[in-house]
């Protein structure tokens, strides 16, 4: 390791401890004393402060952050041991996953690195310590390494891994690079919308039988020895996997949904031909009649995992079957750079919706100093977007909620959709174009700060909020999943889960199964070996990100009777889908959050 490789090893490894970097004179003496340098020879001017109080607060950040004592003396030496390689290695708890993910750990520890399983479907008594130490090894590592089979693609706490990598990898610029193994997997594997985003672009092998495993270590090793994707000349890329995915989901769109069909697992947005796809009469009408008026604004409000995706699909297909073009655009995926400002995000938007409809213009040369990025925008649209076909363009916004979070550009953004949605209501500038431009907006929750009412677009156009799922329509999707349940049946799964698509869907399915009955699923449902497992994991590591969210939560579960809460940790935690709220009130939204988290935020 020379000294610039130690000099960023070190300074991630701070910031990642404290959330700051190393400042200029910190990293002259690190670079003095890793040369061999002494104080007298870094800093004459002033040695002994140096000594005292820079050298001495400086070995002090750095044994905190690689967990073992540096000084001056042996700093190349800690600095050895912790720069050691280290590769979490993400699989579910099954067969061959998990003789699959051993046989790596110990032919990358031989090579002398620090790899970890990361068993996502783990079952634990103590679930904080096991998610701790996860994403501690997650913010150490160069490579994360996921053992990619159909069970763990429909893993919530997978995604969860991938989303925090892809915040790592905004603040660093950098590392971990993310490497899959897809075992025993279908062409193509269906992967969900959040799935297949933070995937793509990423490097792919295939495993298929125990002949293959030497193979794919010998290559991961030497891509840990060079950190040269080149190496790695045998893997493939997940851009490949995505143009299949796309051709598969146009042909399932063909196939007419069935009454009853095989079960499937529920993994995010429900495809368009399912036959579980379950309708909030009148609402998907009323959006489809909408969809085609001038200048229509369809605002989709609910929590997480309740089908608000999966409606934006189906009013953009209805929206494709009169002609027109449509463009599905989802900010969750956009980098943390894009939001450093509005200008950067509103070229980003030009070019995303420019890309997916195949302009030959290009963002860049259409972009001017002379006007602000708001002018620009709008101006792209006019000159570009907008004329170049005479069919109306509907864009579907998905997790607007993104946006909300950084204040000094969602005025302006949310601003300039109401500004487009006016000039095409009210007949402002040029309205006939304007008209042809329909946007469908997602979002999770209410807006975290108090828009201008006057420029905000969410008080106007069609407001659609989903509700969970009725008694009459949890039993008509057990009746879809084959099961003929009375009242009662339905009446003990809502106990529990209340009406939410996702988590009633998931029940079903392991039920028709036939790889347990309803008593079974209700005793384990909020434990660790309970079918929710995975998703009651993604949330308490969510609360181990954000211990205000978590110490919140902890006074809805405790107290008997809704709670008053500061209205932004209200809102996040609706979002997430764990509360209701009532009035200025929350509560818990399910018996199953109670009971899991009672006893488990305490240590948070």
């Amino acid at each position: 390791m020379d000294v610039k490789a130690a000099l960023e090893f070190a300074d991630r490894a701070i910031y990642n401890q404290t959330g700051k970097h190393l400042n200029d004179l910190e990293r002259e003496v690190f670079v003095g004393s890793w040369e061999g340098r002494t104080y007298e020879e870094i800093y004459p001017l002033n040695p002994q402060y140096v000594e005292k109080y820079v050298g001495y607060r400086l070995w002090q950040k750095l044994s905190q952050a690689l967990g073992t004592k540096v000084t001056k003396k042996r700093l190349k030496g800690a600095l050895a041991r912790a720069s050691r390689k280290r590769v979490p290695i993400g699989y579910c708890n099954q067969e061959p996953d998990s003789t699959l993910a051993v046989q790596l750990f110990r032919a990358i520890e031989a090579a002398g690195h620090q790899p970890f399983l990361g068993n996502i479907g783990a079952t634990s008594t103590h679930p904080t310590d096991w998610l701790s130490q996860l994403n501690t090894e997650l913010k150490q590592c160069n490579t994360f390494l996921l053992l990619l089979s159909p069970q763990t693609a429909v893993s919530e706490m997978a995604i969860e891994v991938l989303r925090q990598i892809q915040e790592l990898r905004d603040i660093h610029h950098s590392p971990p690079i993310v490497l899959s193994v897809r075992i025993d997997c279908p062409h193509p594997i269906p992967l969900n919308h959040d799935l297949r985003n933070y995937l793509l672009g990423t490097l792919y092998r295939e495993w298929r039988t125990p002949e293959d495993t030497d193979a794919i270590a010998r290559d991961v090793i030497q891509f840990l020895a060079t950190e040269d994707r080149e190496t790695l000349n045998t893997w493939q890329k997940w851009e490949t996997e995505e143009r299949e995915n796309r051709e598969a989901a146009a042909k399932s769109q063909l196939e007419p949904p069935l009454p009853v069909a095989e079960p499937e697992l529920p993994k995010g947005q429900v495809r368009l031909a399912s036959a579980f796809y379950i309708e909030r009469i009148p609402l998907e009408a009323r959006c489809y009649q909408s969809i085609v008026q001038p200048g229509a604004l369809i605002r989709l409000k609910a929590p997480r995992q309740m089908g608000k995706t999966s409606l934006m699909a189906r009013i953009l297909y209805h929206a494709k079957e009169q002609g027109y073009r449509t463009v599905p655009l989802s900010f969750q995926h956009a980098d943390k750079s894009v939001f450093a400002n509005l200008n950067h995000l509103l070229r980003w938007f030009c070019a995303r919706i420019a890309r997916k409809l195949r302009s030959p213009y290009k963002v860049e040369d259409r972009w001017t100093d002379t006007y602000g990025s708001k002018d620009n925008c709008t101006a792209f649209f006019e000159d570009c977007l907008l004329p170049e076909d005479d069919r109306p363009l509907v864009l579907g916004l998905d997790e607007v909620d993104r946006v909300f979070q950084y204040a000094n550009i969602a005025d302006d953004f949310f601003g300039l959709l109401r500004a487009w949605y006016e000039e095409a209501s009210y007949g402002y500038g040029d309205s006939e174009l304007w008209e042809k431009l329909r946007l469908v907006v997602v979002h999770s929750t209410e807006v975290y700060k108090t828009l201008d009412i006057n420029q905000s677009p969410f008080n106007v156009g069609l407001p659609i909020e989903l509700s969970e799922f009725s008694p009459e329509q949890v039993a008509e999707i057990t009746r879809r999943h084959g099961l003929h349940w009375d009242s009662e049946q339905v009446q003990q799964l809502m106990t529990v889960v209340g009406g939410h698509p996702y988590l009633v869907r998931l029940a079903l399915y392991h039920i028709a199964q036939d790889r347990l009955n309803l008593t079974q699923l209700l005793d384990l449902a909020p434990t660790e070996a309970g079918i929710y497992g995975d998703h009651l994991r993604r949330h308490l590591w969510s609360f181990q990100q954000h211990p205000e969210l978590a110490a919140a939560f902890r006074q809805v579960i405790t107290e008997p009777e809704p709670i008053e809460l500061e209205s932004v940790l209200a809102f996040k935690l609706h979002s997430m889908g764990l509360v209701h709220l009532r009035g200025d009130r929350v509560m818990p939204r399910f018996e199953l959050y109670r009971q899991y988290f009672r006893d488990r935020l305490a240590s948070i």
